[in-house]
């Protein structure tokens, strides 16, 4: 687990370099300190596998808390920025992969990271995760990473090459929370074996997780809201300038 918090550390002091070298916003590089910050807690409270509450709080922050931070953080935007001319470009190269474009699509990133839940929770893998500390840690990266890859595909903060609309998004965001509640359903009726405050536990995931979902939902929606006054201002200024001509 001491390696997750290094990388954590890593990763803020490259994010905080790299910000240095351009002009960027303060309340950026603020989110994404503020995520590893959760993302490191959260690694911490998830290893509470005897205490299913804790467990989950420790999951909301490692997997929707922290990744909903760091996608406002906007890190590729900040790397396209920061980063030598040549080295930009390999990595705008790198984006438009298939690999990565499949990874940053919403019909992809948000069931894959559903599934990744229902497979913890829902086969014995987090009983068996109390005895094995290097497994352990590595759901909490995938818990993070599976999270961050979800949120940034339904927010698109990011460039993308081949971004979905708004409609698919929200509708990935809706079907993920949905999955997310029935998990909660199922854990309350029928808890893991030999854990402590599971009902607790259950609760939290549901609120915990409704919470984190309508933030979620609010930043799309303004995102959408803006992008569109934007656009009708581009077609007033048009429209006056046609009128002039």
């Amino acid at each position: 687990m001491s390696a997750v918090v290094l990388a954590l550390l890593a990763a803020g002091a490259l994010y905080v370099a790299a910000a240095g070298r351009t002009a960027w916003p303060l309340l950026r590089t603020a989110s994404w300190l503020a995520g590893l910050a959760a993302a490191a807690g959260g690694a911490v409270l998830s290893a509470a596998h005897g205490d299913l509450r804790t467990h989950v709080a420790g999951h909301l922050l490692l997997g929707m808390v922290a990744p909903l931070l760091l996608v406002l953080a906007a890190p590729v935007t900040l790397a396209l920025r920061a980063l030598p001319v040549a080295a930009a470009r390999r990595l705008a190269r790198l984006l438009r992969t298939a690999p990565l474009r499949w990874a940053a699509d919403p019909v992809v990133a948000v069931p894959a990271n559903a599934a990744g839940l229902w497979l913890l929770y829902g086969t014995g893998l987090h009983a068996a995760l109390s005895h094995r500390p290097g497994v352990a840690a590595a759901v909490a990266v995938h818990v993070l990473v599976s999270g961050y890859l979800a949120t940034a595909a339904v927010l698109a903060v990011d460039p993308a090459p081949h971004r979905r609309s708004v409609g698919v998004r929200a509708g990935a965001l809706a079907a993920g929370a949905a999955a997310h509640d029935v998990l909660a359903t199922a854990l309350y009726a029928a808890p893991p074996a030999g854990v402590r405050a599971a009902e607790e536990g259950a609760r939290l995931m549901w609120d915990g997780g409704t919470v984190v979902t309508l933030v979620t939902a609010a930043v799309l929606w303004r995102r959408w809201y803006v992008s569109r006054g934007a656009v009708r201002a581009a077609e007033s200024s048009a429209a006056a300038l046609g009128r002039r001509a």
